[in-house]
């Protein structure tokens, strides 16, 4: 491999019709600022806010691989580097909060019961490998999975591991498409943010699902109690 793949002094990334702001205008900033350390910032901040769109500023960082600002390499390796680093910090931040708290706070939450929240942690014990791994290639819970596993303390070795390899193929997959599209790299957004809001509206189905079995159920329960 060439040494030259790692170098990350930044050389002007010029965009089409580049943005006079915006996500891909404030990316793009980063990477001209400091080359490819500024992406793998970016990602690690889109780990934190979930709102900035991984789907943008992955496929501009491979963009940029692609028009010589940044080395291919160093691309994967600093947004793999920041998507560690940001779901590190969402796991503390589940770890610190802890499961006393949590219990504290579900018990004064409407339409649940702890026997809810007692399956929640016996499932996530199960399959919380497959969850931590699989879930940072899904958009929206890429972020959201970090804070369960730092609730139920998954040991940091593992969940680290996990989160590498899991960022590193969500990453290459959206870094490589901007890549190889070029000018064309913002189609890639498109087509997977429709893949974020298919996500979005199946969990929005499920919660309102969720809370209708729930009130029938305390309406039975009422029901059964009135003589």
């Amino acid at each position: 491999m060439d040494a030259t793949e790692f170098d990350t002094a930044p050389v002007p990334l010029a965009l089409p019709q580049e943005p006079a702001g915006g996500i891909a205008g404030w990316a793009a900033d980063l990477v001209d600022a400091m080359g490819a350390p500024g992406a793998g910032l970016a990602v690690a901040l889109e780990n934190l806010f979930p709102p900035l769109p991984s789907e943008i500023i992955l496929p501009l960082t491979g963009f940029a691989a692609g028009q010589g600002v940044i080395g291919l390499a160093a691309a994967l390796f600093w947004t793999t580097l920041g998507s560690v680093v940001g779901a590190a910090a969402l796991y503390w931040i589940g770890a610190l909060f802890g499961r006393r708290r949590m219990y504290a706070i579900w018990a004064r939450l409407p339409l649940v019961k702890t026997s809810d929240l007692v399956r929640t942690e016996q499932w996530f014990a199960q399959h919380g490998t497959k969850a931590v791994l699989l879930g940072r290639m899904v958009p929206v819970f890429r972020s959201l999975i970090s804070v369960p596993a730092g609730l139920e303390r998954m040991p940091m070795p593992l969940f680290l591991a996990l989160t590498t390899v899991g960022s590193l193929m969500w990453n290459a997959v959206l870094v490589m498409a901007g890549y190889w599209l070029g000018d064309q790299w913002e189609t890639v957004g498109d087509y997977v943010g429709v893949v974020s809001k298919g996500v979005l509206v199946l969990v929005a189905a499920a919660l309102v699902l969720y809370v209708a079995m729930r009130l029938r159920s305390n309406a039975a329960a009422r029901h059964r109690r009135t003589p």
